[in-house]
């Protein structure tokens, strides 16, 4: 018969808890990654769901979900840091080079993406987490579009008569406002990424301005 593990002075185990060790760390690993992406997605369709129904989505009891997360603003924070994460590598892969215009459109497809895909996961955060968190998911899109209108802008392609800083909030509150009548029922999913892109670059561009 196999004696029990040996311990040695100065270590913690060998033998056999070399092997059950690694395997624990594995299975901590997986249930960090499933608690996670199951509280990214919660959190987007209700932004004050249960600790009990993320847990439940992720497939692990709740005891698993506090050894991990003593909180749920600490579980809502990392939520929010691995969606920002996602979004910041698609809206980095668009290409905003080339006709300020037809950039736009490319910037706006992408940003609806992503702002349909999260959505109350950002209500969840405003109730949650730090200002600098809060900061870094809004100026994910402001910075590429501040830096896109105002090349439009020097270009002739977007209009110059209404502040920059207004163009952008127009453009926030028009994604936001899809997103909550996609959730209403008042427009499709499938509709709302078109009107989102036509209305905005309508709003952008110079008056009399041939739209291609």
């Amino acid at each position: 018969m196999r004696g029990p593990p040996i311990v040695e002075r100065g270590t913690t185990v060998v033998d056999d808890v070399h092997e059950v060790a690694p395997r624990k760390r594995a299975d901590a690993r997986r249930n960090i990654t499933a608690i996670v992406e199951a509280a990214t997605r919660c959190l987007a369709d209700d932004p004050d769901v249960s600790m009990a129904t993320i847990a439940k989505a992720a497939g692990v009891g709740r005891m698993t979900l506090y050894g991990h997360f003593e909180s749920r603003s600490s579980l809502v924070a990392v939520a929010v840091e691995h969606a920002l994460d996602r979004a910041e590598a698609e809206l980095s892969a668009v290409d905003l080079g080339g006709d300020p215009y037809e950039a736009m459109g490319r910037l706006l497809d992408a940003s609806w993406e992503v702002t349909f895909r999260n959505g109350g996961l950002v209500q969840a955060a405003e109730n949650a987490l730090s200002p600098a968190l809060l900061q870094r998911a809004h100026t994910q899109l402001v910075d590429r579009a501040k830096s896109l209108l105002r090349r439009g802008r020097r270009d002739g392609r977007f209009r110059r008569d209404m502040p920059l800083d207004w163009q952008v909030t127009a453009i926030q509150s028009l994604l936001h406002g899809a997103a909550t009548a996609v959730h209403q029922g008042t427009i499709t999913p499938a509709r709302a990424p078109g009107l989102v892109k036509a209305t905005a670059l309508t709003t952008l561009a110079v008056p009399g301005q041939r739209l291609e």
